[in-house]
């Protein structure tokens, strides 16, 4: 990703720090290891739950182009304070890529209006990811699939609004299959998100899975452009009509 983009990277950082397990897997964070793959001349922050204000502030998000959320044992303890400044950053144009079990976060469910609910099953399943919109900009650099040896399985239904844009599909050696890479736009931002990365295992870490994330910041950056005004508004032209007379 060759265009200056501002990215803050999100995670609980909260398993690393109580699971033996994903600490061996992600020693420095999650943040950390998506922050080493990411591709950008821009300006890369990372910012975790247990900050003052989860790290970001006012000051960080008007500097961030595209925030990346990874979520999952604390959606509840995001403050929704926060929730509203994100959400205000994002119908303004900030991008905003959702990452895994961020499905459940307050802000993504927030910006879908649904539950967000799906089938889940942790039972160290292959996962094939078809690409399904082989023209996305989201899909450059990637072939026909990524196979990941081990995950979590996502399944259907996912109650989500029909994405605006489909581009990936998961099918999981279980049988299962999940809608893994899904386009929207609220607003003047643009939203990813993207299935894989239970923190267990070192998908983050996957060549394919970064390039993914790294197109995903691209393609969700802020268009340069003015924000639209809204609220009563003067005509452009003389009203001549009959009714604007009277």
């Amino acid at each position: 990703m060759s265009t200056n983009v501002n990215v803050t990277i999100w995670n609980e950082y909260r398993h690393e720090k109580t699971n033996e397990k994903v600490a061996s897997v992600y020693p420095n964070g999650m943040h950390a290891a998506i922050a080493e793959g990411l591709e950008t001349t821009g300006t890369i922050r990372t910012a975790t739950l247990d900050e003052p204000e989860h790290g970001l502030t006012a000051d960080v998000l008007n500097d961030t182009d595209v925030l990346i959320w990874w979520g999952h044992m604390a959606h509840g303890d995001v403050s929704d304070e926060i929730v509203e400044r994100m959400h205000r950053r994002v119908l303004e144009g900030m991008g905003l890529v959702v990452l895994h079990s961020g499905h459940f976060s307050k802000i993504f469910k927030k910006l879908m209006g649904t539950s967000c609910d799906l089938k889940w099953r942790e039972a160290n399943e292959k996962e094939r990811i078809w690409v399904v919109n082989p023209a996305h900009p989201i899909a450059d650099g990637i072939g026909e699939y990524i196979e990941l040896p081990h995950e979590e399985m996502y399944g259907e239904h996912f109650d989500i609004p029909q994405p605006d844009e489909l581009v990936m599909v998961s099918w999981f050696e279980g049988g299962e299959v999940f809608r893994s890479g899904c386009c929207y736009s609220r607003g003047a931002g643009k939203i990813f998100y993207f299935r894989p990365g239970h923190e267990t295992y070192p998908t983050y870490y996957n060549p394919q899975v970064r390039r993914v994330i790294s197109n995903a910041a691209k393609w969700a950056a802020p268009v340069k452009r003015e924000y639209p005004t809204y609220g009563n508004a003067k005509p452009l032209e003389e009203i001549r009509s009959e009714l604007s007379q009277k």
